[in-house]
């Protein structure tokens, strides 16, 4: 049985719930039923089917060359066995570089299964994230590093450290909040600015990369279980296969580094 059987679904609502009660939540990333069961059972809250998988699943140096379609198809396999945790998917590259694009994007992963659809930046996607909420669509944006840029950016490299830089950090936090985003992903960013931003919004921020004190932590499945993915490991992830004797261990001993807050630590955090 489910060590947190007990415990109501994971819902929209009950996510600024856990921010209010001071709960830290632990996200994973699964892309097929046989993981996402193993996840459900041991504690994680939320489940991200992410366009990692490009690079983790289907072996491509980027993100770039997911599809909505890739995305719906593990979607689907993964929300079929979910019974608590609350499950995301990304939008994936341009499906979301208009609202209504996004809107036939989202449209196809909640029919998929998906609770809630996840996008990359501000600025114009401000427009997106009204557009989708006003039509009963959860978002949950993504600041910081975001790897649909990385060709802009020309790299991997994390994000917020000039004080400009910082700034306009902050500004995007409030605003994807103010345009409606429930959920917020702080990706290779400062830890006094990661604090800075989870103190200044209402909605949950859920770091990688970003130090210890966001609302909750969300590490990709092959980082997590120390895997090689074929790409540099990355200063922020930590082996929990390697400490935890199998895979419901790793989860268990996962999940509660989270909430008790021993995860990460500063070894995995950027000044």
């Amino acid at each position: 049985m489910s060590v947190h059987a007990e415990q109501k679904p994971w819902t929209v609502p009950a996510l600024a719930d856990a921010k209010r009660a001071g709960r830290r939540m632990a996200m994973l990333t699964a892309y097929d039923a046989g993981f996402a069961r193993v996840m459900d059972r041991n504690g994680v809250d939320l489940v991200l089917v992410g366009d990692s998988l490009g690079m983790v699943v289907q072996g491509h140096d980027s993100t770039l060359p997911v599809t909505v379609a890739d995305i719906a198809y593990h979607t689907a396999a993964v929300a079929r066995v979910l019974t608590r945790a609350l499950l995301l998917a990304d939008l994936p590259f341009q499906a979301d570089a208009t609202p209504e694009r996004a809107l036939d994007a989202s449209t196809v992963l909640l029919q998929a299964g998906a609770q809630m659809v996840k996008l990359e930046g501000a600025g114009p996607k401000l427009e997106v994230i009204r557009f989708l909420t006003e039509r009963e669509i959860p978002v949950c944006s993504h600041l910081g590093l975001t790897p649909q840029s990385v060709l802009r950016l020309g790299g991997y490299k994390v994000q917020g450290r000039e004080q400009q830089a910082a700034e306009r950090l902050l500004a995007d936090a409030r605003a994807v909040a103010e345009a409606g985003a429930a959920l917020l992903v702080l990706e290779c960013v400062p830890t006094p600015l990661a604090r800075r931003i989870t103190e200044a919004v209402d909605i949950p921020t859920i770091g990688i990369g970003a130090g210890p004190h966001c609302d909750g932590q969300v590490l990709v499945l092959h980082d997590f279980l120390g895997l090689d993915s074929g790409h540099r490991r990355p200063r922020f992830v930590k082996d929990f296969l390697a400490g935890g004797g199998s895979v419901d261990g790793a989860v268990r001993a996962y999940a509660q580094a989270v909430r008790d807050g021993s995860f990460p630590g500063a070894e995995h955090a950027y000044a």
